[in-house]
């Protein structure tokens, strides 16, 4: 019997480390949404399952005892199947969620949406010059913009076309606090879009507060009703260990 871990976050990769480092059998599964990703150790499986049931054969066949969804904060369909399949399963479920970045000083002047529609109403409203870090998976939302500056910082390429005034960076962050101060001066941003995606990627946000950047907020999904939530890896590694 394994643990499934579902991966593709820094602390999916720290989680397969500790547990194989414990001699715990597990297995690290990746959507495939990057071309390149970064293996965690132990056994890795890359690609869908088919929705929930497939995940829920999936655990039937290859003795899962337990689940572990690391994912993004944001990826919300993969949670949703995760629950659904755990519990047509009976397979122990848990949620690892690294803290969002609604703690943070500044946070309570952002202004904060439900949705990327929401985010891009509220920045129309705040500026011309737009740093739109969401990731590639929901720039269709933003594809209107014609008529302004957008700067896309993305590891793969979009998989949209893009309107010709926006610029499209790719690199893979972390990213320093001087570098991302050079970033939002050189294009004279006027109003920072992200998610609450919390984690090592929030240089970003001091960059902006520095400079007094506003910022758009998306808040994250909830969380389906009864799973458990965690919000560091030690605790996961002590309930999947556990198991």
């Amino acid at each position: 019997m394994s643990i499934l871990v579902l991966g593709g976050t820094a602390e999916a990769r720290e989680l397969a480390g500790l547990l194989v480092a414990a001699g715990v059998p597990l297995v690290t599964s990746l959507a495939g949404d990057v071309a390149e990703p970064r293996r965690p150790a132990g056994a890795v499986r890359i690609g869908g399952f088919g929705g929930a049931d497939g995940l829920a054969a999936h655990l039937r066949t290859h003795d899962t005892t337990a689940v572990v969804d690391a994912t993004h904060p944001f990826a919300e369909r993969i949670t949703a199947n995760a629950a659904a399949a755990c519990a047509a399963t009976g397979v122990a479920l848990l949620r690892l969620s690294r803290p969002g970045w609604a703690g943070r000083p500044e946070a309570a002047g952002w202004q904060w949406v439900d949705g990327l529609d929401g985010a891009r109403r509220a920045a129309e409203r705040l500026g011309a010059r737009v740093f739109l870090a969401i990731g590639r998976q929901g720039l269709a939302a933003f594809a209107g913009w014609t008529d302004r500056y957008v700067l896309v910082r993305v590891v793969d390429a979009p998989e949209v076309d893009v309107p010709g005034s926006w610029e499209v960076l790719r690199a893979r962050g972390p990213f320093s606090f001087e570098a991302e101060c050079d970033l939002l001066r050189s294009r004279s941003i006027d109003v920072l879009v992200t998610k609450d995606s919390g984690g090592p990627t929030e240089a970003k946000l001091d960059a902006a507060a520095h400079l007094g950047v506003p910022v758009v907020a998306v808040r994250r999904p909830p969380v389906p009703s009864g799973v458990p939530v965690v919000t560091t890896v030690a605790e996961a590694f002590a309930w999947a260990a556990a198991r």
